[in-house]
């Protein structure tokens, strides 16, 4: 049997912890290959020792039958493979063109020669219906477009062996389907993809073949057609994984939240992206905000949050106004807050994980003392919650943020946001990123505040969830709510009409 690449033998090692622990991948030409792991099984380190980004202890790397020495990303283009990762590479201030041939610039006598530049993307573009303006910037695209502005960079330097890491975390349900179809295109002409994910639903939809890592370990090669997800999902976690959230009827008691006439501004000021909205949250129940990205559901949270200033309306936490209040007025009257992006309003990236444990705590009695930091206190409180949570790090509390795995900084916020006992939880995105075993830890976690009569507001991309876990759904459309639904009186295809603007129901806008 021919493959195009082989990893065999691989470890990786870094301090306090074993990411890679003799693992062999074998990828053949034209096949669409997909690795499965949870959160820090260590499939992204796999790939990146694949890229050149990190070096092995131990193992070799093939390609066509010959042994390749990978020592940096330029290599590993050189040997024509690329890579698209988790958190995007991209210059935000510059064009579309200019990143796609970052590096790889043509030039005549030191000047840069667009031209056959943009033909050639444009020619790729249309070949595999990747359509991109490539003069717009980049901080003006979605992440969607982005994405395709990353595959696009593979396509432009010739690679034949594509890298996607976790493509689909940041996806709409629509962009997902589409980069599917796009994947399917690749291998068709003749590429060979590597697809890290754990959604079951998108290996089913496209891989060949898949890879099981668990606790970085090889735990077997299969063939997908004749694997059920619930056998896939046992190899990822060790265990059966139940799909489907159990929760009782819910018992919606006095409103928590009362939102009325919130109007927010558009992150560039142009326009309202948030439009007269009101509507209440009630204790015991979990309202799901439903919505296709971009339509004013980040900019409501950020308003209610009190991350944006809002231009009018009015907030009400437990019949208090908090409109004007600063964050931490908001958080000490019982908000918690799972945001939307992790890196940017959650986390602390050079702080270790026991500083980020804290952030909503340190100033607390618990903690300090006549103005001075208790840190075996702070340590304490951390092991606990680590241990709560089953976040895994190399080095626990001590870890550094930025160098554990998204899932498991995920689960940081998730345990700092639920420890803090809020009266109103928002969650948005809380499953992003995260495996089959720590979003069904996560659902039950949402059903059990509600369960302790609190209220809870989710703001989900991820229909199967918003369906799962709500007792009532939201549609957003255009800063505008489109429909007030309960997830039993209605189908995915119903609520997809609702999200796209075509339907509406029961909400005067």
């Amino acid at each position: 049997m021919d493959y195009i690449v082989e990893m065999l033998h691989i470890t990786k090692e870094f301090p306090g912890i074993i990411a890679n622990d003799d693992i062999t991948l074998q990828l053949k030409k034209g096949e669409i290959h997909a690795l499965l792991g949870e959160n820090g099984a260590g499939k992204s380190t796999l790939m990146s020792v694949l890229f050149g980004m990190y070096q092995p202890e131990k193992g070799i790397i093939k390609k066509n039958g010959q042994e390749v020495r990978i020592k940096s990303p330029n290599d590993a283009n050189e040997l024509g493979i690329g890579m698209v990762h988790q958190h995007f590479k991209l210059v935000h201030n510059f064009t579309v063109l200019q990143n796609i041939i970052l590096g790889v610039e043509t030039t005549n006598k030191g000047f840069l020669r667009m031209e056959a530049a943009r033909e050639k993307v444009i020619a790729l573009s249309e070949q595999y219906g990747l359509m991109v303006d490539p003069d717009a910037l980049i901080e003006d695209i979605t992440v969607g477009m982005q994405q395709r502005v990353e595959i696009l960079k593979m396509l432009y330097r010739d690679n034949e062996i594509l890298i996607f890491d976790e493509p689909t975390a940041v996806l709409t349900p629509q962009e997902i389907d589409e980069l599917m179809k796009i994947m399917k295109d690749l291998t068709a002409e003749g590429k060979s993809i590597l697809f890290i994910t754990h959604k079951l639903n998108e290996i089913k939809a496209v891989a060949d073949r898949c890879t099981v890592l668990r606790k970085g370990k090889y735990i077997g090669t299969i063939d997908v057609r004749t694997t059920s997800k619930e056998e896939m999902s046992e190899m990822m976690v060790g265990r059966k994984v139940s799909f489907v959230t159990e929760k009782k009827e819910a018992q919606p008691g006095e409103t928590v939240l009362k939102v009325e006439n919130l109007v927010v501004p558009s992150k560039n000021h142009t326009k309202k992206a948030v439009k007269g909205v009101s509507f209440e949250v009630r204790r015991g129940e979990v309202v799901c905000i439903a919505g296709i990205d971009g339509n004013g559901q980040s900019e409501l949270v950020q308003g209610i949050t009190g991350l944006t200033p809002i231009d009018s309306g009015t907030i009400l936490l437990n019949g208090k106004d908090i409109s004007k209040s600063s964050i931490r007025e908001r958080n000490c009257c019982g908000l918690g807050h799972i945001p939307e992006d992790r890196h940017r309003d959650g986390l602390i990236l050079e702080f270790t994980l026991s500083q980020n444990l804290v952030l909503k705590k340190y100033f607390t009695p618990e903690f300090q003392k006549n103005g001075f930091i208790q840190f075996k206190e702070i340590e304490d409180f951390s092991q606990k919650l680590i241990e709560e949570f089953d976040i895994r790090s190399g080095r626990g509390p001590k870890t550094i943020m930025r160098s554990m795995s998204g899932g498991n900084q995920q689960k940081a916020i998730v345990a700092r946001e639920f420890d803090v006992d809020p009266q109103l939880l928002i969650a948005v995105q809380p499953t992003r990123g995260l495996d089959v075993g720590a979003i069904e830890y996560i659902h039950q976690e949402l059903i059990e505040v509600r369960d302790e009569n609190k209220a809870v507001l989710l703001i989900s991309l991820e229909l199967d969830e918003v369906m799962n876990v709500s007792d009532r759904i939201l549609v957003i459309y255009e800063g505008e709510l489109v429909a007030d639904v309960k997830p039993d009186e209605v189908t995915i295809q119903e609520l997809g009409l609702y999200m796209a603007g075509s339907k509406r129901n029961g909400v005067s806008s």
